[in-house]
């Protein structure tokens, strides 16, 4: 089944590629579980993402989005061009991921968040590490102004996770922690795990590996919420990081959480420019051409349970029609 999906998608892909210009397929994942997560299951696990994997390198010329980049402005981008993005830092990435991207001869770009290496913890996993490990059957949201959340089942805890992400992720770093401060009270839970992010070694090994390290802020924020002065230092301090642990430039960027006009604007994109990136990615779906702005490339990550379904919408998606995707807390 899976070599006639890649059989199919060569096939589809070559006949689209002889009437239009070249277009670029950038991939956006964050987590690759070793096992199937239980509240949320639709992000994928070892077996589903070597399954991916393997599609992606029969299918596609798989470049980092430097040379995607590079490809663009030159106006050589290769027919089939795609790019494995990951964006935060987790841990699993260096794991669980690395070693399939390597079993396939794949290279990948990884947008890593400095405030969370060694011990630290995204405000997102925070929320939902807190109602995974509730003891309770059911949580008052009251003070989120939310009401109660039934925690019976994964699907309960998933809703109460799915409604409160929203009225966090939009606030400043500081009132981010003290609502995460205020949850842990509400929920009962003292500790939260502290090894899901990676470890410098970690970025380090990824660098070795011939992956492409990029920049994604020190501490995560949505840049549209700070003062430009704050949203430099972001951008600034976390790439200065990250050179110094892999002793290597990092000239790419991933715009946090990425949504063009919301998430970040225009400023932001030159901003990015003038600090001597290459070229950055936002969230905004799509597929790259030559002249687009390399300063916010779209990316695109279908969904869907089956190879077939997944391969579909990828393709559908090189024809820029475009599917919302759903990435629980990102």
């Amino acid at each position: 089944m899976e070599t006639l999906v890649a059989m199919l998608a060569r096939s589809g892909l070559g006949l689209f590629s002889a009437v239009t210009s070249p277009r670029l397929s950038i991939l956006i994942f964050h987590r690759v579980h070793a096992r199937a997560d239980s509240i949320f299951p639709q992000e994928p696990d070892a077996v589903r993402y070597e399954r991916l994997m393997r599609f992606v390198a029969r299918c596609f010329r798989v470049m980092t989005l430097g040379e995607a980049v590079t490809c663009l402005a030159e106006g050589m981008l290769p027919s089939r061009s795609l790019v494995i993005t990951f964006d935060d830092g987790y841990a699993d990435n260096a794991e669980v991921a690395l070693p399939i991207l390597q079993r396939y001869g794949l290279t990948a770009s990884f947008f890593i968040s400095t405030g969370f290496l060694n011990g630290g913890r995204m405000w997102n996993d925070s929320v939902i590490e807190c109602l995974r490990a509730c003891q309770q059957s059911e949580v008052d949201l009251e003070s989120f102004g939310l009401g109660r959340f039934s925690l019976a089942g994964t699907a309960e805890r998933r809703l109460a996770i799915e409604t409160l992400l929203p009225r966090i992720k939009y606030l400043g770093l500081a009132e981010r922690e003290e609502a995460i401060v205020r949850l842990q009270g509400v929920c009962g839970v003292k500790e939260l795990p502290m090894n899901l992010m990676m470890r410098t070694e970690q970025v380090r090994q990824l660098h070795q590996a011939g992956m492409e390290i990029g920049a994604h802020t020190v501490n995560h924020p949505i840049l549209a919420t700070l003062k430009p002065s704050d949203a430099e230092y972001e951008i600034t301090e976390g790439r200065n990081q990250l050179q110094s642990i892999i002793d290597a430039p990092v000239d790419v960027f991933a715009y946090p959480n990425g949504k063009p006009g919301r998430d970040y604007y225009k400023s932001h994109a030159s901003m990015i420019e003038s600090l001597g990136f290459r070229g950055a990615v936002s969230t905004a779906p799509g597929v790259g051409r030559a002249g687009d702005d390399v300063f916010q490339l779209p990316r695109f990550t279908p969904w869907g349970d089956s190879l077939a379904i997944w391969a579909s919408r990828l393709l559908v998606n090189q024809r820029n029609t475009v599917f919302e995707t759903a990435a629980p807390g990102r």
